[in-house]
């Protein structure tokens, strides 16, 4: 079966169809380049469709709206009233066909079968997606179905896509409670090969900060960007006293308050900040009335953790209305939903068997996307605990919660842990299924320093120096690495260079055939990904050491499925110049050569003649490496480094390092001005490399 689309067809609504799509199109656009989404039809098309505008906003699909969808309800009513359902399919097919001729990959999303009117055929997505050509993707819900009524609803559907003879790709069960999963994998043993379970979560229903500001008009008065994730699990109404009050709040409340209540707004500030008391998720303030002078200010002066405080016009009455009609819903920046329901679909589905499936054609396109989703795969693949030693900051925190939501890797996070889970509370976020050590009150603290000890005595280290050095969280994460509690760790947020490396140098050390740790970053390109090194750590490697270089980030570009072809890079290409520098690389390149016979490298090369194949059918005809390297050896950093800079920065490039290479076992290092994002991808990144 060579599947080249895939329709997703739900028979009720609610059943998460939008989860699976973009489960689905997770796993096409780390394997595909092009790839469109397509609904042949949709409700209503004055009303912009939540589908397709997530799907096309989060994947940035290169199409505008109106190529997403075929015609609306109203459409296809009229279209079948007067000229039949015939005529309906072959104008939805002349659509997908348009799609066809210009993308790899289409993934459709049918309309669920419950919306069709009495006048529209109830059949209508399977006969579209047998014209099509599609494999049906099926889903059915176990919200409200006792397991027998789901085996007859799959026995069913599954008798009418033979009718059609349409390939049944998959089949999902959804909202599957605990209490009913063993009874429905027992009746549906039968179809056990092709039908995966998804368990309801909670939290996918929990509403968001972001869902009551998009629905109601409501003023921020005290509110970033990071609050919009914030769940909401409840409502509260303060009409009480103080002291009832803040008996009576529960976490992730949303406090409803009138502006003068000048003492409950007082007592939420003063629980939000104590140990003793729930963490609400905001405070709305109702009516007309204003704060006065020196509340606001108190509230604007707040420090380090901010309450978001909203207001809206609206009495009390009118707004708990309001807020009863506030709905859960999923958008492209809801990243900690997001990860969730990722995480829920890696565990329920065999991605390796889905992708095996879905045999395209193999393309060297390799976009910025497609890497960072694969990524997030080849993590997911071989679960590694990666240790962050760096708890206190916020960005470390929001990627951790993140990787433990997406469950592609495990983590450790050191420190005290009343102050991580407090910090975490004020934050909105979960990182309960985070490892939490206190490294200063560790059991292993005695056995890390005698161990450093006998590893550094030779140098003149004394013991309680050894232990001083624990004491200290990254030579305790290190240890860690070491004695194999971790897989590798990452640092650097807060630290400098030298304060995540030194550790690793002590104690880690060296590979056995490199004597230098170096670095590589990668370099996203619009359709292919380079890798550049050293452009971080070593300021003037000498021939050996150019030599290990090239060998380190050869084997990264292995690990990360990249077959490395290796640029020595110079002024000068091939024989043609001379001089210090340019014999340096030479010689580096003879190096290789000889330890890694089996290695495609060729140097002296110039940067042209290494990526243009014009450039190096003239300079250096015979080359297996110029004009196709994808692996690129900087003589010094001076030269590196700039070269980075100017790539990233002139041609939109995305840059992710520098990613340390030559260590036995990984260590990454942070930049301080580092995003969320980076951290993401460096604990995926240390992740992978922990398989070496």
């Amino acid at each position: 079966m060579n599947v080249q689309s895939l329709y997703i067809l739900a028979l009720e609504k609610n059943v998460g169809s939008l989860f699976i799509t973009m489960g689905i199109m997770e796993i096409l656009k780390r394997n595909i380049n092009k790839v469109a989404f397509f609904r042949p039809i949709i409700t209503d098309k004055n009303v912009v469709d939540k589908d397709i505008e997530f799907i096309s906003q989060r994947y940035n699909l290169e199409m505008s709206y109106e190529e997403c969808y075929g015609f609306d309800l109203s459409e296809v009513d009229a279209i079948i009233a007067s000229s039949g359902v015939d005529e309906l399919i072959m104008r939805v097919v002349e659509k997908f066909k348009k799609l066809q001729e210009r993308y790899e990959f289409i993934l459709c999303e049918g309309i669920a079968r419950s919306l069709f009117t009495s006048n529209s055929n109830h059949n209508l997505n399977a006969l579209l997606a047998q014209n099509f050509g599609s494999s049906i993707i099926t889903i059915f819900s176990a919200k409200e179905h006792s397991p027998l009524e789901v085996y007859e609803s799959i026995a069913i559907e599954k008798q009418n896509l033979l009718s059609l003879d349409i390939p049944c790709f998959n089949m999902f069960v959804s909202r599957v409670d605990e209490q009913s999963y063993l009874d429905l994998k027992r009746v549906l043993k039968d179809y056990s090969s092709n039908i995966s379970f998804l368990k309801e979560l909670p939290e996918l229903d929990v509403l968001t900060l972001e869902d009551v500001v998009e629905t109601l008009d409501v003023k921020k008065i005290v509110f970033s960007q990071n609050d919009n994730a914030r769940a909401v699990r409840g409502f509260f109404v303060a009409s009480l006293g103080v002291d009832e009050f803040l008996d009576e709040i529960k976490d992730d409340d949303l406090v409803i308050v009138d502006a003068k209540r000048s003492d409950i707004i007082l007592a939420l500030i003063a629980s939000f900040y104590s140990k003793e008391y729930p963490k609400i998720s905001a405070a709305l303030f109702v009516g007309d009335s204003e704060l006065t002078q020196s509340l606001k200010k108190l509230i604007l002066g707040l420090h380090e953790y901010k309450i978001p405080f909203l207001s809206i016009k609206s009495n009390t009455f009118e707004s708990v209305k309001k807020l009863l009609h506030v709905y859960p819903r999923l958008r492209v920046k809801s990243e900690r939903k997001i990860a969730l329901a990722l995480g829920l679909f890696s565990a329920s589905v065999d991605i390796t068997a889905f992708e095996q499936k879905i045999k395209v054609q193999n393309s060297d396109v390799m976009t910025p996307i497609m890497f960072q989703y694969k990524l997030f795969e080849m993590a997911r693949k071989k679960k590694k605990n990666i240790v962050l030693p760096e708890s206190s900051d916020e960005r470390i925190l929001r990627a951790a919660e993140i990787v433990l939501r997406r469950d592609v890797a495990d983590i450790t996070l050191l420190g005290k842990e009343e102050e991580i889970r407090e910090h975490c509370q004020k934050l909105g976020l979960d990182i309960s299924k985070a490892t939490i050590i206190d490294h200063k009150k560790s059991k292993r603290l005695e056995e890390f320093s005698n161990l450093f000890y006998e590893m550094r005595k030779a140098k003149g280290i004394t013991l309680k120096a050894a232990r001083d050095a624990m004491m200290h969280r990254n030579y305790f994460a290190t240890m860690m690495v070491h004695v194999g509690l971790a897989d590798g760790m990452v640092s650097g947020a807060i630290h400098s260079t030298a304060d995540t490396l030194r550790p690793a140098l002590q104690i880690i050390k060296t590979t056995s055939d490199v004597e230098i740790v170096s670095s590589i970053f990668f370099m996203c390109l619009k359709t292919k990904i380079l890798i550049y090194g050293d452009c971080a750590l070593n300021q003037n490697p000498n021939a050996k050491e150019l030599a290990q270089i090239a060998i380190s980030s050869a084997k990264t570009a292995e690990l990360f499925d990249i077959t490395p072809k290796v640029a020595m890079l110079s002024y000068s290409t091939g024989e043609s110049g001379s001089g210090a520098d340019v014999d340096k690389v030479r010689e580096a390149t003879m190096i290789v050569k000889a330890l890694r016979s089996d290695l495609e490298i060729d140097g002296p090369l110039q940067y042209d003649a290494a990526v243009d194949k014009s450039v190096a059918s003239m300079k250096l005809p015979n080359s297996k490496v110029a004009g196709e390297a994808n692996v690129f050896i900087f003589p010094d950093l001076n030269t590196g480094n700039n070269t980075y800079k100017a790539v990233e920065r002139s041609s939109g490039a995305l840059a992710i390092g520098p990613i340390l290479q030559g260590l036995k076992k990984p260590v990454n290092d942070l930049s301080r001005g580092c995003s969320e994002a980076d951290v993401l991808n460096t604990i995926l990144i240390t992740a992978i490399q922990a398989n070496m």
